[in-house]
């Protein structure tokens, strides 16, 4: 089991992430080794709200080529939560 600041790394701040927050739905880029259970005790526990659900993806790093170098990007784990009420402030500091 994950501390709860070593389970949530950031969350996802983008256009079109943000545009399912008025439906009770965030999405944060979670450690590895993080199961569902880790993120909904985090989540709960830093923000003071109910989880409904929570889903994962493995996102697989892209190869790329730069200036004839080949490489990739890491891959990532993001986690997909639902909140049964409140609201999320990332304003306030994370």
């Amino acid at each position: 089991m994950l501390n709860q600041y070593d389970c949530l790394i950031r969350p996802v701040v983008t256009e079109k992430s943000m545009l399912n927050t008025s439906g009770g739905s965030y999405t944060f880029v979670v450690n590895c080794c993080a199961t569902k259970q880790d993120v909904k005790l985090a989540v709960e526990s830093i923000f003071n709200v109910k989880v409904d659900s929570v889903r994962l993806l493995n996102r697989k790093g892209k190869s790329r080529t730069f200036k004839g170098r080949h490489g990739e990007r890491s891959d990532s784990k993001r986690a997909f939560v639902h909140l049964k009420d409140g609201a999320i402030n990332f304003e306030s500091g994370f």
